[in-house]
């Protein structure tokens, strides 16, 4: 009696020690984002089971807010000293937090084999460290009317087009008819750093962030270049639209070219012309925007090892990838063709691979601490321009001098 007694408690205290290590072994990662909701917790939730299947001794905890109030609760959260495990950033605040510290080195955590578009998995480092992984992506093409170019009697874009091509191209459709213009590139901010970039030797500041160099012959003359678009009579002035928006002016069949999003391939879907993509052209080389939201892990977290697994599983795997194409939930920056064989093959456009093309030259944009006043000031700078108050150089003249004072 005293013997079978003895192997119960034996018994009952391995199970004891087996339970409290496997319940040891366990760990919660406590996950923030603004993308999933309202309309993609379903998707995001088939994301989690996937992990979590992979990874039993994992859960992942989802909290959700609107874009709206996302980055003022992370940032009373990480004031605070309870940061979540694992949370979105785009990329103008992925800046900021990995400035101040609040981001953790995953390098050593990665696997090695995610398949990042490189250029993307560059864009999320800071000081040689990787403090994010690139999440999703959108970029910026040149949209054309193939319709337009064929009555013109003109080659439609290639790779290999400068902004000189698609100067000539726009003169060619323009002589259409006084209703027809050539293109629509936008004329401000977001626009004038892709240029400055295409441009190669135009920046806004020094090496190490102490002078704004936005003055430059180089950046003069990619915002001559900008305007004179519009100047020569390629492209409409604002009263010349009368209140008509670019998109609409392109769907009208009356604009050759148009600089926007791959957002915009719904809205064109039903055009009554073909149309298609191109990259966009370049000066001295391709640049193309990069905007995308990345994944980062707190530098603060209990759970390093679990949480940077999480990120690299909802930033890379091919379930997380599929789940994001197959329900149009942004794309996944990954050099992975098969994972986008049915977003590739749905037309319009035909060129869908020019998306991935641009990946191979992105650019994000300049980013200090006080960035919103950068962009308002140096817009309203441009804006000037267009309007013939100021001329290129005097605008950035009075830029420099604005980022100088923003920062010191």
């Amino acid at each position: 009696m005293y013997r079978k007694l003895s192997l119960i408690l034996l018994f009952v205290l391995m199970s004891s020690l087996a339970f409290s290590a496997v319940a040891q072994d366990s760990v919660t990662v406590r996950y923030f984002t603004f993308s999933a909701a309202p309309d993609y917790l379903e998707e995001l939730d088939t994301i989690i089971a996937a992990f979590e299947t992979e990874n039993p001794t994992i859960s992942v905890e989802v909290t959700t807010a609107p874009f709206a109030d996302y980055f003022t609760l992370l940032q009373a959260d990480v004031v605070s000293g309870d940061a979540p495990d694992v949370f979105e950033l785009n990329y103008e605040n992925f800046v900021t937090y990995a400035a101040n510290g609040t981001l953790l080195n995953i390098d050593e955590y990665l696997s090695g084999e995610a398949p990042y578009y490189p250029r993307a998995l560059e864009a999320f480092q800071y000081n040689g460290e990787q403090l994010a992984l690139p999440e999703t992506f959108s970029t910026v093409l040149l949209f054309y009317n193939a319709d337009l170019f064929d009555q013109a009697g003109i080659e439609y874009p290639t790779t290999e087009w400068t902004w000189d091509d698609a100067v000539v191209a726009s003169e060619a459709i323009g002589a259409l008819g006084d209703d027809y213009w050539g293109i629509y590139s936008p004329v401000q901010f977001w626009e004038f750093y892709k240029k400055a970039a295409q441009n190669g030797e135009c920046s806004f500041f020094n090496d190490d962030m102490t002078e704004s160099t936005i003055n430059s012959e180089a950046c003069v003359a990619t915002l001559e270049t900008m305007v004179s678009f519009m100047s020569n009579g390629y492209m409409p002035t604002a009263a010349e639209l009368s209140g008509v928006s670019d998109s609409e002016l392109f769907l009208s069949g009356k604009l050759g070219m148009l600089v926007t999003g791959i957002w915009m391939f719904g809205a064109f879907a039903d055009a009554e012309f073909v149309w298609d993509v191109q990259i966009e052209p370049a000066m001295n080389q391709h640049a193309h925007h990069f905007f995308a939201n990345g994944v980062a892990v707190s530098a603060t977290t209990a759970n390093a090892e679990a949480s940077a697994l999480w990120a690299e599983f909802l930033t890379a795997s091919e379930t997380a990838a599929t789940v994001r194409v197959e329900s149009g939930w942004e794309l996944p920056a990954l050099d992975q063709p098969e994972y986008f064989e049915a977003y590739l093959s749905q037309t319009p456009p035909a060129n869908r691979a020019a998306v991935f093309m641009a990946l191979e030259s992105p650019v994000t944009p300049p980013v200090i601490e006080r960035q919103n006043e950068m962009q308002d000031g140096v817009n309203a700078l441009i804006t000037q321009v267009v309007d013939g108050e100021l001329t290129a150089q005097e605008a950035l003249d009075q830029a420099k001098a604005l980022l100088d004072e923003l920062i010191q």
